[in-house]
């Protein structure tokens, strides 16, 4: 079976609508498993709190979207496992260490982290990490 990282910026685009969240509503329907770090959640909620503050989104709407989310068939991972091997790629990648967290993800399970975030999959294309990153739209 295909192992999927879920990147925060691909998740979620399952509950609203934006740029490739229809290439990004096919990934739950895949015949894979999706993996995240643990801070996904948190991630998620951060993008909600926000959308919340500039009134794009009402607070009910944003609970409504958790709730939802806590029913998607996400395998978390713990942080704290992450969290070495994150901060060795960071290092070596000069990428944030909240997108090394899904990259050292990627290399644990020996999955592929799908993203909506163009710029860090073509900054890891070259280098022995492209095989890991997936473009959203090549779903």
């Amino acid at each position: 079976m295909t192992r999927y990282v879920v990147d925060a910026n691909v998740g979620i685009k399952w509950f609203l609508p934006e740029i490739h969240s229809e290439a990004a509503g096919r990934l739950p329907l895949l015949n894979a498993s999706l993996h995240v770090p643990a801070f996904f959640h948190l991630e998620l909620g951060n993008v909600l709190c926000k959308r919340i503050r500039r009134h794009e989104l009402a607070p009910e709407e944003g609970d409504a979207i958790l709730k939802e989310l806590q029913r998607v068939p996400l395998q978390k991972h713990s942080n704290e496992r992450l969290l070495n091997p994150a901060f060795a790629l960071a290092l070596q990648t000069k990428r944030s260490l909240y997108d090394c967290l899904y990259l050292a993800l990627a290399e644990a399970i020996d999955g592929q982290v799908v993203t909506a975030d163009r710029k860090l999959c073509e900054s890891l294309a070259g280098s022995r990490y492209g095989k890991r990153m997936l473009w959203v739209e090549d779903l």
